[in-house]
């Protein structure tokens, strides 16, 4: 048995400790993909587009309740006269400038990415988090290095 494959029934035996079930579901599809042989096809386009056919699905599952008719222009004019909501408005613009940056650092820092993905296991796992971590972790650490870089350039 590999590394690999001991890891990931570690993180299966978390998943079902923890009854998290998007863990749960994430880690044994990925075993399925490796043990039917799929692997070299299909981990390769995981790795590499897997976080935007993430954010396709997390956009769709947004918009839905727009093309239910749940929510349409009405409830829009409602929500803007509240200060909640633009507070919601000013969040959502961080989130997305914060996740661009960290974007950009996933794809040019893989020790980053190890860190992050570990991090967000843990959450995931221990804490009920969920798994859109990475993305938003990597915006964050990416801020905090340039703070860090910034004060150390003040300090020497």
């Amino acid at each position: 048995m590999s590394q690999a494959t001991l890891f990931m029934l570690v993180l299966l035996a978390i998943a079902i400790m923890a009854k998290n079930q998007s863990l749960l579901v994430a880690v044994a599809f990925l075993l399925v993909i490796k043990w039917v042989g799929l692997g070299d096809k299909l981990f390769p386009l995981l790795q590499t587009k897997g976080i935007n056919i993430g954010v396709t699905v997390i956009t769709i599952a947004v918009l839905t309740p727009i093309v239910t008719g749940e929510i349409g222009f009405k409830q829009l004019g409602e929500a803007v006269r509240s200060p909640y909501a633009w507070v919601a408005l000013a969040a959502g613009i961080m989130v997305a400038l914060i996740a661009a940056s960290g974007l950009d650092l996933l794809k040019e820092d893989p020790h980053i990415t190890t860190a992050l993905v570990f991090g967000t296991i843990l959450a995931v796992a221990l804490f009920n988090g969920v798994a859109v971590g990475p993305l938003i972790g990597a915006g964050i650490a990416y801020l905090m290095m340039q703070m860090i870089q910034f004060f150390s350039k003040l300090g020497g």
